[in-house]
């Protein structure tokens, strides 16, 4: 019997949390203070229940005792569960680049007992084929490193294109997905792993700051229309 491909079930679950969609928007963040998952789940594969899903444990965010935080484990071996990964259908869903969302920033936490590499994963399994598949740089977790505060660059020029074309796929991204993921692959290595999550906010760009270089010369640019106004108005 063929396996359903991952995209398959990815659009299978987009097209049940569709009506829960809402508009990306800059600023927007999932505390995890409303008691739920905030539409972070897991996928199913072949009918097999992740033995250990997503929760949310009212104590120990990044505030201490009361903060919620969610709580992600693997269980490695082989079956469901083994990888480190959690799906979100709903509000990470949607066009990042009319947002101008070029970052994400989260509160991660190591509470396993092995390194991790967290990175974003991207899709968009329901546009025309190739399906656009993109992840970001890994963020290192060591073990027992305390609540960490991550940034991942999702603008199209830090993307890591996995398959399609990224431009596209911020477009119209219709998955995200948090995953362990050593080298740059959307399929982690099974591993028993407890990672924590919090406060995962859209960013936008910053603007750079320029080179001492520059600023000097900016300077001496502004002193200089200073004193050519200044011999203007001298010999009026």
């Amino acid at each position: 019997m063929r396996r359903p491909s991952c995209s398959l079930v990815v659009a299978l679950l987009c097209a049940m949390y569709a009506p829960f969609a809402a508009a990306l928007a800059i600023g927007q963040t999932d505390t995890f203070e409303d008691g739920t998952t905030q539409n972070w789940v897991v996928g199913v594969a072949l009918g097999a229940v992740h033995p250990v899903p997503p929760a949310n444990i009212a104590d120990g965010g990044p505030l201490g005792a009361g903060d919620n935080f969610l709580q992600l484990t693997a269980v490695g071996g082989q079956g469901a569960g083994n990888r480190l990964a959690v799906l979100n259908l709903a509000q990470w869903a949607g066009d990042y680049t009319a947002a101008g969302i070029s970052n994400i920033s989260m509160n991660l936490i190591n509470l396993g007992t092995t390194e991790l590499a967290i990175r974003l994963y991207l899709e968009d399994p329901q546009g025309a084929p190739p399906a656009n598949q993109a992840i970001t740089d890994a963020v290192l977790l060591p073990v027992g490193s305390g609540w960490t505060s991550a940034t991942f660059d999702v603008g199209p020029a830090a993307l890591i294109s996995l398959l399609g074309d990224v431009n596209t796929l911020l477009s119209g991204v219709t998955a995200l997905r948090i995953i362990h993921s050593p080298a740059e692959d959307f399929r982690g290595p099974p591993i028993a792993a407890v990672l924590g999550v919090d406060n995962i906010e859209a960013v936008a760009g910053v603007a750079p700051i320029p080179e001492p270089s520059a600023l000097v010369l900016l300077g001496f640019g502004a002193f200089g229309l200073w004193r050519v106004v200044r011999n203007v108005k001298q010999g009026s």
